[in-house]
Parts: structure tokens; sequence; C-alpha cells
């Protein structure tokens, strides 16, 4: 039988971003022959509004192992795409989170009852076509266990909420020589908003809104006439989004020729304690009786668990791989933890299906 790392290896070498579909309909494909040469039998391949979705299992299953095999990384972006130095192995989404997948994989062998394996492919991008299909499995579940990636080897009892915001700012061009008094610079118009939202954020409930990508003008001697900002926004609190949402939707350009176009909003609720604090204690007791210790942590990245807990769903996230660096080229996973985490996994399992 093929082992975990050789199966880890192959699919990384399936490059999968989010953006090409083409690619996450391959690299589901061979996670459900991978699946047949693990457990017996292929996976059932779901279309979920126009996306492939990986299902292993129960029909409607109590525990959920919810995946995602979509990744940050454009093809050819990370070389080599395939690395193993000692107890460190690289490659594109290993950490974020196909060792994960792996390792939920492996932990399904021998288990018989009401679990599901469930891998989506658009979850690096907010989950837009699935979130009411995890919302919906995870309504019926009595747990749902994310395979994120652990942060320094704890799993995640707490998560940020989201929101993500593309603010567009109209202004009036000119000549920036000769008559620049007749534009309307959008460039100014939106830094001022750049300012408004910095003074949002709220440190005593981990708020943060961080304007990202921002983009204007055409040429170096017009002004400019149109800008736009990406802005991310995220909390441990969900009237703190709420309160941040409410002040974004009020923006207002100074100059009273400009426009300004709001599009965005909410997108992952916050993962709160109240929906993890049962399951994590009882994977600690099952971690303990492996002769491990089993730590846990709060971050500030949102997965596809956000939703589940939203749904009403108890939680545990972060049950995936150990290492580092998600989203970074820094990216790699602890080869022997594969297994460590597969054992505690299966056990865990196991555990939630003898109630």
């Amino acid at each position: 039988m093929i082992t975990p790392l050789e199966a880890l290896e192959k699919l990384v070498r399936c490059e999968s971003p989010t953006e090409d579909l083409g690619s996450c309909i391959a690299v589901i494909n061979l996670a459900s022959e991978l699946a047949t040469e693990v457990l017996g039998s292929p996976a059932t391949i779901l279309q979920v509004e126009g996306r492939p979705v990986f299902w292993w299992g129960a029909k409607d299953p109590d525990v959920v192992l919810l995946a995602h095999l979509d990744t940050v990384w454009p093809h050819g972006s990370f070389a080599p795409i395939w690395n193993v130095e000692g107890d460190v192995a690289r490659g594109p989404g290993i950490y974020d989170m196909k060792a994960g997948f792996i390792q939920g994989l492996y932990a399904m062998q021998n288990i018989h009852g009401s679990v599901a394996l469930i891998a989506t492919t658009d979850e690096e991008t907010g989950s837009a076509t699935s979130k009411e299909f995890i919302k919906d499995l995870s309504r019926k579940a009595k747990a749902v266990l994310v395979l994120e990636a652990a942060i320094d080897g704890k799993v995640k009892t707490g998560r940020k909420g989201t929101s993500m915001y593309n603010i567009t700012v109209h202004g009036k061009a000119s000549h920036a020589g000769l008559e620049p008094e007749k534009g309307i610079n959008a460039t100014v118009e939106i830094a001022h908003l750049v300012l408004q939202l910095a003074a949002l954020e709220n440190a005593e409930h981990g708020t943060t809104v961080v304007p990202t990508v921002m983009r204007s003008g055409n040429t170096s001697n017009t002004v400019p006439d149109l800008a736009v900002l990406d802005v991310d926004a995220r909390s441990f609190l969900q009237a703190d989004l709420l309160r941040v949402d409410n002040a974004i939707r009020a923006f207002a350009t100074q100059h009273p020729g400009a426009g300004v176009e709001i599009v965005g909003g909410l997108n992952r609720p916050p993962l709160e304690i109240s929906s993890t604090k049962d399951l994590y204690e009882r994977a600690a007791k099952v971690a303990e009786k492996l002769g491990m210790k089993l730590d846990h942590a709060a971050v500030g990245g949102a997965s596809d668990g956000n939703f589940a807990a939203a749904a009403g769903a108890k939680v545990l996230d972060g049950l995936g791989a150990v290492g580092h660096g998600a989203h970074a080229h820094s990216e790699w996973t602890s080869v022997s933890a594969i297994q460590e985490r597969t054992n505690l996994l299966h056990a865990f399992i196991l555990d939630l299906l003898n109630d």
C-alpha cells in the first residue's frame, strides 16, 4: 500500500490553485484515487455550485472531517515543488492543508460508523460556493473536525471572523500639469478613507482593519479619476465586525463631486470557545491516553470551521499538519508528526462514535 508520505507527495505535486477550476477537478480526482488505494473504494465526487467536492463515508455523518484541497499557490510559484530533508517536507499547500487531508484519509482506515471525510476546493478565497453546503452538513453533525494545520502543534479553539470589502472611488480626470484644479483626484479621496479605516481598529477585541491592495491612476501626468481599494477586516467579536461594517458602509468622500462604491461585507463569523471547548477537552483526554499533550490556541485566520460553528455544530479546528509557514515560501510540514496526528485523529473519531 502507498505510504502517507508517498500519497502526500502525489497530492502536493498536483498543484491546485483555487482560481484554476481544472486543477481543482484534477486534485479531487487524484484524492479519490488515493482513497481507493488507502480505504478500498473511491470517493463520491459532488458538484456544488459548479465546483468539485470530495466525499468519502457516511451519507448523513454524525462526525465530519472537513478539509480543503485548493491552495493559494499559482502554478510554478513554489520551487522546488517537492522536497524532503530530514523531518521537514516542503511543497505548495503542504501545510495548508494537504498534509491534513492525508492524515484524515489514513485516520479513516478501519473506521466503521457515521463519519465522512469531506474536502472542498474554494476555501482559500472565502468558500463562496461551498459555504451553504458546509453549514447544511454541519447542522446535522454531532462534531465537525477541521483538518486545517495546527499552530505550533496546538489545535485551534478560537478564530477571528472576517469581512472583505472592495472600495471604489470615482473622481474626475484632468491634466496634472496644465489644469489639475479641474480634476477630482481619486487617489487623494481614497487616502482619506484609508485613514478612516485605520481608526476603526480595536486591539481589545483583536479587531484589525487592513487596507491591502490599492490601484489608482492611469498615467503619470493625469489626475486619477478612479481608485480601488481592497480591505481585510477581522475580529474575535461579531459585534465589532458589525460596527466596522456599519462604519464602512457610511463612508463618504471629501470632495462633493467624487463618488464611492462599497462591495463586500461579512464573510465568516468568529469561531468562539463556546463552540470548541467540549471537543477540545475530549480530544485532550484522548491525546493523554496516547501519551501526548494537546494544547490549544486562538488565531487570527478564519476557516470553514467558522461556518460550521455558525450552523450550531460543535467544532474542533487545527487537527491537521504540524509545521509552519502557511501561505509563505517557507511552508513546511513535519514528516514524523503525520503518523502521530493520524493516530490521534483515528482514536478521537472512535471516541466520538462510541457515544
